[in-house]
Order: C-alpha cells, then structure tokens, then sequence
C-alpha cells in the first residue's frame, strides 16, 4: 500500500479543498488547550484518501515527527484547529519517530498502528477515549493482520474519518412570533350631575267678578201700591267673589336608569416585519459530485 504526500499526490490540492489547508495547523490535545505540535503533510493512499498526519513536534522537541491516524483526528476549521483524540503532549513524545527519508514500510506503519489499538478482541473498534500507551504490550486476542492482504478498511476507527469531523452547518431563519398580551386601554367613569333649567307648566284659573247691571224695568213708572214703597237708608248687598290661584310644587321622579356593562368584541390585526433566513451555498471545483439529502 503505496502511501503519498498531499503536495506530489495532487498538486492543486487547495483548489480542491477551496482554500482550506490543513497544513500548518496546530495539533491540540482533545478537551484540553495543550498544544502537542502542527500538521507539516498528509499522506494519502492511491486514491487519494487520507490516512496519517504528519504532526511535528519540533514546536517543543526539536525535529521530531510523528504520525497521526485520520481517525484519531478532528478537524475543526472553524478556529484552525487539529484535535488529537485520546493523546497528550507526552504520549506524542513516545510514539515510533517518522523519518522521510526513510519512508514508509509495512511494519514501521504496524508499530505505528500498535501504539493506537487498543488490545480487545477482533469485534471491537478502537476506544477513542482512551489514553495511549506506547509501552503496553498487545492482548493475546488480538487480530493478527497480514502484510500481504492488510487494508486500511479493516481498521476503520483508525482510518475513517471521524464522525465528529463531519462538522454541521447550521441554517437559521427567523419567524414572527404572533402573541398577545392584554393591557389598559383606559376607563370609563360614569357618574352623575344636577343641571338646572326652567320649567313652564300653564294652569287654567278661574276668577270670578260682580257684574252690575242696570235695566229699565218694563213696568218702569208704574206707581205702586200705599205702603209697597219701602225707603230703609243704608241697605247693602253683599256678594262673596272668588277666584283661583296656581298652586305650583316640585316632586322628584325616576326618569331613566342607566345600565353599566363591558362587551368583548374581536379583531384581527396585522403586522409585519422582516426576517433574516440563512440559505446554504455549495461551492465546488474540480467537478466533485454532490448529493444533498
């Protein structure tokens, strides 16, 4: 299994990857802020998938290079950022030495892979979570791998990229919440005032007066009999006159009531506002195929 760096495998490889290159990034020791080293290649197999990184460790020992299983890394681009799983600075220290120059064999890379395995039967995928131990010799039930038929898709917790390196874009959007809430618009107060006005009411009165009529008898000097003629000084007819008054009063009625009460009528109200929503761009080159789910 030939075994290439990044740069000699495809020259243009930051074209493909639209500008993110992962070398130079600092190597971090995962869910601590140890910085063990920085990424100086890649080595990629024949078609072209990522298998180690080349972590140099020359940021405190001097020359020294290492390499990294895939699936023991999480790429974080967002802070630029390689995380190595399950490794402190110290353990990176004591892991088989890479040499250029030397290159890659089949049991350099098994002394390499021994350090990552964690000794358990064959069913079982590396614990990621678990501390390396360069010095820890291999369990008995181990598998036994063979030079000639060994890939790397045997070993996918070493060589497949890591779930959590699939790292998830979020698309947000906002909406209109529609709610309601019930405040005082104000207050009725009713009550009462006294007006004054003038009221006219016509009464019908009766009045009576002495009416003094004087006629020429039809008899008139017709003498009268001795003795019929009666001369009294000072005789007087009284006659009593009355007449009407208006008698006017006030007295209080009930006119009207007036009923207080609240009616709850509904409306509809409108509003509008606007709002931001995130849409997902995919940007390609080289023709690599797509498929969106």
């Amino acid at each position: 299994m030939a075994l290439y760096k990044l740069q000699d495998f495809d020259p243009n490889y930051q074209d493909t990857f639209q500008g993110n290159d992962i070398k130079g990034l600092g190597v971090y020791a995962e869910g601590r802020d140890e910085k063990i080293g920085s990424i100086s290649d890649v080595l990629v197999d024949d078609e072209g998938h990522f298998r180690y990184l080349v972590v140099d460790l020359g940021f405190w020992i001097f020359g020294k290079k290492v390499l990294l299983p895939i699936g023991r890394a999480r790429i974080d681009y967002n802070v630029d950022r390689v995380y190595a799983i399950g490794m402190t600075r110290q353990q990176a220290e004591e892991l088989p030495e890479f040499n250029e120059r030397s290159g890659i064999d089949y049991d350099y890379e098994e002394q390499v892979r021994g350090v990552y395995r964690r000794p358990v039967d064959a069913t079982s995928a590396v614990d990621t979570s678990r501390p390396l131990n360069p010095s820890a010799p291999l369990d008995a039930s181990y598998p036994a791998y063979n030079r000639d038929t060994y890939t790397y898709e045997q070993e996918p917790s070493l060589f497949n990229i890591n779930e959590s390196d699939n790292q998830t874009l979020k698309l947000y959007e906002e909406r209109l919440i529609a709610g309601k809430k019930r405040q005082k618009a104000g207050e009725v107060a009713i009550g009462k005032r006294v007006e004054t006005d003038t009221a006219r009411v016509a009464v019908p009165l009766e009045k009576e007066r002495v009416v003094i009529e004087r006629v020429t008898p039809t008899d008139a000097g017709r003498p009268v009999a001795p003795g019929e003629a009666n001369f009294r000084e000072g005789e007087v007819a009284r006659v009593e006159i009355y007449e009407e008054t208006p008698d006017i009063r006030k007295e209080a009625v009930v006119r009207e009531e007036v009923r207080v009460t609240k009616v709850v009528e509904q409306e509809t109200s409108e509003a509008q506002a606007t709002v931001r929503r995130e849409e997902l761009d995919v940007d390609t080159t080289g023709g690599l195929p797509i498929e969106e789910r």
